[in-house]
């Protein structure tokens, strides 16, 4: 039997769909909550269907859905509600990132659930919050990286670029989770449940300070600069002689020092005038880019790579999907593990940060209403309960 966890006895009421809402319950079971995941009859969360490229299921949905349960309501028949509401009777969290107001019109909000659930905490997430004149907006992750600015700042100076993974949904479900977590702690010393308003534009925002401050009173946002820093220099990519690219970066005046001695070969080069401090490296980067490659052409990247880590300069290669599977750091500190799935075990990363007195829950992810009957039968309905709901396609 493994060690008690941090959120065991925790039960959480998920309707989700999407990344958003799943990414944060995700979070959850991993410190041992049970999350029941609500999905359509049938087809089940939308984002099943987004792919098939892990043994025909998709992608998004393996990623942010193991250890759940999954149990299948129709929400527009009042049958399903009914279930839904005695599921609720001894919830500890409910979870939900319908359409903007659906779950208010189906008496699911805090002020509706609160008189009868006092310790229930409710969490909404959104595209924007449940007030003001965004509220009613429809919101997707490229959507909510283009309002919060990301997509101005990323990308080359001819084209702004999305981040390539959902990082709208990926803030907005980790601030939901610290909040939900937060008010687990408040319920602790207070004894009553919390609502909860995420908002994607607000959680992104948050994310993006750093630009919003560099650009303070209307001065000039940084700019798209593809993979360098965009007011730090060298930063970023450099081409080696062989082909290969390898990412270095300096913090400070004491690593452009040692950079040009051990890395450049040019002790001299570091008070040159035109180079002398980061403002004017930053200024003048296409000549310093151009010294920079002009010696790495003569190198191969395991060259250049053995001369940066000889200087204690920061480096990285540019791996592709396939370098991240074969990371040998990840593989070196077993971050691998197999999960269970309807299609068979798949490798699932470890959450991040390593626990001495717990371990994290890596169980199944979910076919569509795996779950469906035996939760039912917790509730205490009957077979002929349970057959009356699926004749009516409550369930």
């Amino acid at each position: 039997m493994s060690a008690p966890r941090p959120l065991d006895g925790i039960t959480v009421v998920s309707l989700e769909h999407a990344i958003a809402a799943p990414f944060c319950t995700r979070q959850l079971a991993d410190l041992g909550a049970r999350v029941i995941k609500v999905e359509r009859p049938g087809a089940g969360d939308f984002a099943r269907a987004y792919d098939t490229r892990v043994r025909g299921q998709a992608s998004h949905f393996v990623w942010t859905n193991r250890s759940k349960e999954s149990l299948t309501l129709d929400l527009k028949n009042p049958d399903a509600m009914a279930v839904l509401r005695d599921l609720l009777q001894d919830a500890d969290v409910l979870v939900q990132n319908l359409a903007p107001g659906a779950a208010a019109r189906m008496g699911l909000s805090f002020g509706a659930l609160s008189a009868t659930h006092p310790k229930l905490i409710v969490c909404d997430i959104s595209g924007y919050g449940e007030d003001g004149p965004y509220r009613d907006k429809k919101a997707y992750d490229l959507l909510i990286q283009s309002e919060a600015g990301l997509l101005s700042i990323t990308g080359t100076p001819d084209a702004p670029s999305k981040a390539g993974n959902s990082m709208a949904d990926i803030a907005a479900g980790m601030y939901a989770y610290t909040n939900i977590l937060s008010a687990l702690l408040l319920r602790g010393k207070t004894g009553q449940g919390s609502h909860i308003d995420v908002s994607m534009l607000e959680a992104l925002g948050e994310w993006m300070g750093y630009p919003l401050y560099y650009a303070y009173e209307g001065a000039a946002p940084p700019p798209r600069t593809a993979a360098s820093h965009a007011s730090i220099y060298p930063y970023g990519p450099f081409a080696a002689g062989d082909g290969g690219t390898v990412m270095l970066g300096l913090q400070n005046e004491r690593e452009w020092k040692v950079f040009c001695e051990v890395v450049l070969g040019d002790a001299a080069l570091a008070s040159d005038a035109r180079f002398c401090t980061n403002a004017l490296r930053n200024a003048n980067r296409a000549e310093l880019q151009q010294l920079i490659l002009g010696v790495f052409a003569a190198m191969t990247t395991a060259e250049v790579e053995a001369r940066l880590d000889q200087a204690q300069i920061a480096n990285a290669r540019m791996n592709d999907m396939a370098g991240v599977w074969a990371h040998p750091q990840l593989q070196a500190r077993q971050r691998w593990q197999q999960v269970g799935s309807p299609a068979g075990d798949i490798p699932a990363l470890l959450p991040p940060g390593r626990n001495n007195r717990y371990d994290y829950r890596m169980d199944p992810v979910p076919a569509v209403g795996e779950h469906t009957e035996a939760i039912l039968r917790e509730l205490g309905l009957d077979d002929a309960a349970v057959q009356a709901l699926r004749n009516k396609q409550a369930i």
